[in-house]
């Protein structure tokens, strides 16, 4: 039903993508490209990434209800689809009531709302995703979109939102990795990622206690524990088996993001890890 997808995806900011690098993921054999952080809702980057490939599904992972209204981001939909037909997968959500303040006091009734404006301007249920951590989104996920794209989750959480959104509801969690054999040197890459603002948000906190993570794995930039559940580390072997968890739990496709060293080439790890997941 998502083959379009793949298995594998990256998950990276718009700041860090570029249409040359694209190209380079296309030819490595990821399946798709999410664009992280809040996307603008004119989407002229994924149509840009869009333009530079071929076979290349881009997804936003999200656009934010609070920033962009449903119109204009439906009107950059359809742009996309009348160009790249069933390449683009439209990822939205509700944000973080710390970034939102006062207008965050019913984002559920927000969210529901704006997917109606999305039906109205006719942006299809199967080219849209949610952004999902607790049951209440990801049944919604599951009746008014695709299907979830859980994000800073684990494979229990995976385990977890498979057996509520049922069979058939496309589950796509992300994933942070990091490619060093050395655990003190991949935490101190994965932990200020997570620490900030992540450890800072309720949502993700609340969504990690109900994963069993207590008050004292969140505090201090997070627990080792914590770091470990949430950054997958290792060579790229180790990695590429931590990303398969996720499958194993129930996951159709992972959005994998690769932290690197400030100033590293992440091609080198893209390459290492495609080498590792795809043969």
């Amino acid at each position: 039903m998502f083959d379009e997808l793949g298995k594998i995806g990256i998950w990276r900011s718009a700041a860090q993508l570029s249409p040359e690098l694209a190209v380079t993921l296309e030819r490595l054999g990821y399946g798709a490209i999410w664009i992280g952080g809040s996307p603008a809702g004119d989407l002229r980057l994924a149509e840009q990434l869009l333009d530079a490939t071929t076979r290349l599904t881009v997804a936003t992972g999200i656009v934010n209800i609070w920033k962009d209204a449903a119109e204009p981001v439906a009107a950059s939909y359809h742009r996309i689809e009348a160009r790249h037909p069933g390449r683009f997968l439209l990822g939205i959500g509700v944000g973080h009531p710390e970034a939102t303040g006062a207008r965050y006091a019913k984002p559920y009734e927000a969210l529901v709302g704006y997917l109606d404006e999305l039906d109205a301007a006719q942006v299809p249920i199967g080219r849209r995703v949610l952004a999902a951590l607790g049951p209440k989104m990801l049944k919604l996920s599951a009746e008014r979109a695709a299907g979830a794209h859980p994000y800073l989750t684990t494979p229990e959480h995976t385990r977890k939102a498979r057996a509520i959104l049922g069979s058939g509801v496309l589950l796509a969690p992300e994933q942070k990795v990091v490619l060093d054999t050395d655990p003190v040197r991949a935490r101190s890459i994965g932990r200020p990622v997570v620490a900030k603002p992540y450890l800072g948000l309720v949502n993700y906190t609340s969504n990690l206690r109900s994963l069993g993570y207590t008050d004292a794995d969140l505090a201090d930039g997070g627990s080792d524990r914590l770091i470990d559940a949430l950054v997958a580390h290792g060579d790229a072997g180790t990695v590429a088996a931590g990303i398969s968890e996720h499958l194993n739990a129930g996951a159709d496709h992972v959005a994998v993001q690769l932290l690197t060293s400030p100033g590293d080439d992440p091609v080198a790890g893209f390459t290492a890890l495609a080498r590792a997941l795809f043969g």
